[in-house]
């Protein structure tokens, strides 16, 4: 598991540190302050690897640069190895090499580790595939470095250069989930739960026939039955019925794949799995988001039996997801994480977890600091009348100075239900009598 991740010289602050616990941190944010980066930072920290080098058809997870070049910039982070022991790593920048240096030899074995992009990419390390072994002093890579997957390769499969041959690493959803679903075995079982356990109750996707796109084309289609038809073709699902089944087709090929490599090279089958969520809740419905992590949590925990464990870091802009861990979160296991502005500089906290009840709750809380959950005009018109009601309207707009023009703009912003009628009604009726 990662344990700890410091930067200095690198991303968005002069210097960070992310302190993270075993199970579930969740890292939110405003646009443009450094989710994405951390996630990216995590997975070279876990892999030793940056997303892009190994897979340059990503728009995203290029490889860290110091902020000013002319500083020393590092990048440090801790992690507990898969056979239960801690390990620091650190790394320096070399200008002159344009890369990043440190203790030479194949990383630490984290476990398993999945990185789900934000664009619908993937990328994978396992402990069993993706190493190198040292012959004398030189390092021997023998197998891929890890496998990186454009959103389009997740679905029509990998080719790698494997000893100078061009090799297919992997078969991508449509090939795969067809001949699961023709053999009818192990990996058709733990597709159609994990599909089915990702979506949300009342609304379960649930495997359907094997359908043909055109008489021209010989290529088989897994189709799913939904609530309006017995089979449409995955390839025709929404956006996120697609991410759902990427997700779970990810899911359960780098598990199984794993399983298989560590029978085949016999080691033992990893005790930890680290996922690294970019938007998590990207795509997905409110219904769908406020089920997505505790349903991952419970997807991974049945696919390994429960025997390995599971470490989860998310990055989301989702009240609905922060409300959906309220009855999961433990102290001792969770954390919560925010990046800020303050004078000028981007600072990383950690949130003291503290249950709000429900979404708009979470909206007006310091995680996303709206003043009201409405839209601007309604928060705009809202602030106008309790300036009227204090009698200091010199700062309102203009138009918004006198009790009729606020009313009336009350009544073009406002839901007739809206909590604030009543005392702008009470306090218009006090004028009126004079009280």
């Amino acid at each position: 598991m990662l344990e700890r991740l410091e930067l200095k010289n690198v991303g968005p602050a002069p210097e960070m540190a992310l302190d993270l616990q075993p199970r579930l941190n969740l890292i939110t944010g405003d646009n443009g302050l450094g989710k994405s980066f951390l996630l990216d930072v995590a997975w070279w920290a876990l892999t030793r690897k940056w997303p892009r080098d190994l897979n340059p058809r990503l728009t995203s997870g290029y490889p860290a640069r110091p902020t000013d070049v002319a500083e020393p910039a590092k990048l440090r982070f801790k992690l507990t190895t898969d056979a239960g022991n801690s390990r620091t790593f650190e790394s320096t920048y070399s200008a002159r090499d344009q890369s990043w240096t440190g203790q030479p030899g194949r990383p630490w074995s984290p476990g398993l580790v999945i990185h789900a992009h934000a664009d619908g990419g993937f990328s994978v390390w396992d402990p069993a595939r993706n190493y190198w072994r040292r012959r004398g002093n030189v390092d021997v890579q023998d197998r891929l470095p890890g496998y990186v997957f454009s959103p389009q390769e997740v679905w029509t499969g990998l080719d790698r250069s494997i000893d100078d041959k061009p090799t297919k690493v992997c078969r991508g959803v449509l090939d795969d989930w067809s001949s699961w679903i023709r053999e009818n075995g192990e990996n058709s079982r733990r597709m159609a739960e994990v599909v089915g356990t990702l979506t949300v109750r009342g609304e379960p996707l649930e495997v359907g026939r094997l359908l043909r796109l055109s008489v021209d084309d010989a290529q088989d289609i897994p189709s799913i039955r939904t609530e309006y038809s017995d089979a449409v073709p995955i390839v025709h699902a929404s956006s996120a019925v697609r991410r759902i089944i990427g997700l779970a087709y990810m899911l359960v090929w780098s598990w199984s794949e794993h399983v298989r490599a560590a029978e085949l090279i016999g080691v033992r089958v990893a005790g930890q799995v680290i996922l690294l969520f970019d938007e998590i809740d990207a795509h997905l419905h409110p219904r769908w988001q406020r089920a997505i992590v505790p349903t991952i949590l419970r997807v991974m925990d049945r696919l390994t039996n429960g025997e390995a464990g599971v470490q989860l870091i998310a990055a989301t802009h989702s009240p609905l997801v922060l409300a959906s861990v309220e009855p999961h979160f433990d102290e001792d296991r969770d954390r919560l994480f925010h990046l800020d502005i303050r004078e000028g500089r981007v600072e990383l906290d950690i949130v003291p977890w503290a249950a709000q009840g429900d979404v708009l709750n979470w909206l007006v809380s310091d995680v996303f600091g709206l003043r009201q959950a409405r839209s601007v005009e309604a928060e705009c018109a809202i602030d106008a009348a309790q300036a009227f009601m204090r009698g200091e309207t010199q700062r309102n707009p203009e138009n918004l100075r006198e009790a009729e023009a606020i009313h009336r703009e009350l009544q073009r912003v406002l839901a007739g239900h809206d909590p604030f009628w009543p005392r702008w009604i009470v306090s218009r009726e006090r004028r009126g009598s004079g009280e």
